[in-house]
C-alpha cells in the first residue's frame, strides 16, 4: 500500500513539475523572443512615452501592442505591474518535492550504484543534497568574482562550461548513472531558479522602486543590477535545453548505462545549447541584425548523429559455460534471485511480476533490453547479476524466437 501511494505522490508531483516548468520555459522563450524582434517605435505617441521598442502581435482573435521601456515610461505605469518569478519558484519546489519521492526516499536503491561508489543511502541522499547546493555556491562565485570588467561575461562563460565539465565527471564517479544525470541537471536548475530568486528580482525590485518613486535618481548608479539580471537570463536561457535532456535521460537506459556517460551528457547538453543559439540568433538575423545561425543547429545536429553512432550498442558477445539452449526452468533461480525483491509476490514495481512465467515471457524484449544489453537492471545492480546470468537470459530470450 505504501508503494500505492509512493506512486501517486510521483504522479502529481510530476505533473505539478511539468506544468510549471512549461509556464516558465513559456513565458522565458517568449521575453527572448521580444528583445530580439522589438523594433524603434515610429509613433509620436510612443517616442513621447519614451519606448524603447514595440510590436505588434495577433493571437485568438486580438491584436497585442508590446513595448518596452529602459526607464520609467513618461506618465508612470498605469495598470497592475506583472512580476514574472512564480513560474520559476515552483518548478524548482514541485521538482525538488520529485526528488525526494523518487530518489530521496530510495537513496540506496536509486543513488547508489556500488561499482561505482560503496556508500550508504543515507550517505548518498546527503551527498546529493550537498551536491546540488555546491554548485549554486560555486557557480554564483564565479559569477560574481569573474564577471566584472570589459570581458567579464566571456570569461564568466568559458568558467560556467569548466564548472559543468567537473560536475558532470564528478557525479558519475560517485552516483549511480540514472542519478548523475539527473543531478547534474538539477544542480543547473537550481541555479536558474537561485538566479531569479537571489539575483534577478531583487535587482528589479530595486530599480524599479527607484524609477517610480517619482524621486531624481542616477541611472549608473543601478546600472549594476540591470547587468547582473542579464547575465544570469543568458545563462538561464541556455541552460534550457541542456537541463531538459538531463531530465529526460532517466526514461532512456541506454544513455545513462553508456560507458562514457559524463561525456555522453556534456556531449548532449552542447547539442542542447547550440540548437537553443539558433532560435535566439535566428530572430536578430530574419531582422537583419545578426549572421543566419543556421551553422549552429548544424553542428548540434551533427552532435547528435555522432552520439547516436558513437553509443551505438555492440552484438552481445557468448559466454564460456552458458549453454547454447536455455529454458525457463534453468532462468528460473536467476529471476529468483536477482529479480524477485522488486518483481515478485510481496512488490511488482512497475506492475511486473517475474515468478509467473506467462508475464516473463510477455515482457521478454524488454527484459532482455534492460538486463542484457544496456545492464541497466536490476538497478544499480544492487542485487549483484552476474555477466554469467545475464548471458543465460540472452540465450533463453534467443530462444523464443526458434
Amino acid at each position: 500500500m505504501d508503494a500505492y501511494f509512493l506512486d501517486w505522490a510521483n504522479l502529481l508531483m510530476r505533473w505539478l513539475h511539468v506544468i510549471t516548468a512549461i509556464a516558465w520555459i513559456g513565458s522565458s522563450f517568449y521575453f527572448v523572443f521580444l528583445d530580439n524582434n522589438l523594433l524603434a517605435p515610429t509613433a509620436e505617441d510612443l517616442k513621447a512615452k519614451g519606448a524603447d521598442g514595440a510590436i505588434w502581435s495577433v493571437h485568438g482573435g486580438g491584436f497585442y501592442h508590446m513595448q518596452k521601456y529602459m526607464v520609467s515610461p513618461k506618465g508612470g505605469i498605469d495598470s497592475h505591474l506583472h512580476w514574472f518569478y512564480w513560474e520559476s519558484y515552483w518548478t524548482w519546489i514541485s521538482g525538488f518535492l520529485l526528488f525526494c519521492v523518487l530518489y530521496l526516499w530510495n537513496a540506496g536503491i536509486f543513488l547508489v550504484d556500488r561499482q561505482v561508489h560503496d556508500w550508504s543511502g543515507t550517505a548518498a541522499g546527503i551527498g546529493a543534497v550537498a551536491f546540488i547546493a555546491a554548485f549554486w555556491f560555486i557557480y554564483d562565485a564565479v559569477c560574481h568574482v569573474f564577471g566584472k570588467g570589459k570581458n567579464g561575461d566571456r570569461v564568466v562563460g568559458l568558467l560556467v562550461i569548466l564548472t559543468i565539465t567537473i560536475t558532470s565527471w564528478i557525479a558519475f564517479h560517485f552516483f549511480s548513472g540514472r542519478a548523475a544525470f539527473l543531478l547534474v541537471g538539477a544542480s543547473m536548475a537550481t541555479a536558474m531558479s537561485a538566479n531569479v530568486f537571489f539575483v534577478i528580482i531583487p535587482g528589479q525590485r530595486k530599480v524599479v522602486a527607484a524609477m517610480t518613486s517619482g524621486q531624481a535618481y542616477n541611472p549608473a548608479d543601478y546600472a549594476i543590477y540591470g547587468k547582473r539580471g542579464k547575465q544570469r537570463s543568458v545563462h538561464n536561457t541556455y541552460f534550457t535545453l541542456p537541463v531538459l535532456i538531463a531530465m529526460l535521460s532517466n526514461h532512456y537506459t541506454f544513455i545513462y548505462s553508456s560507458e562514457h556517460r559524463w561525456v555522453l551528457l556534456l556531449l548532449l547538453m552542447l547539442a542542447g545549447a547550440l540548437i537553443r543559439q539558433f532560435f535566439v540568433q535566428r530572430h536578430g538575423w530574419k531582422l537583419g541584425r545578426a549572421a543566419n545561425p543556421w551553422p549552429f543547429a548544424a553542428i548540434g545536429v551533427v552532435v547528435l548523429l555522432g552520439l547516436i553512432a558513437w553509443i551505438k550498442p555492440a552484438p552481445v558477445a557468448p559466454v564460456a559455460g552458458v549453454p547454447a539452449t536455455v529454458d525457463y526452468a534453468q532462468l528460473k533461480p536467476v529471476l529468483e534471485q536477482r529479480c524477485y525483491m522488486c518483481h515478485g509476490d510481496a512488490v511488482q514495481q512497475k506492475g511486473l511480476r517475474f515468478d509467473s512465467e506467462e508475464q516473463v515471457k510477455a515482457h521478454a524484449p524488454d527484459i532482455y533490453q534492460q538486463v542484457v544489453v544496456t545492464k541497466q537492471m536490476p538497478l544499480s545492480n544492487a542485487t549483484q547479476m552476474t555477466d554469467a546470468e545475464r548471458a543465460l537470459l540472452a540465450q533463453w530470450f534467443k530462444g523464443l524466437g526458434k
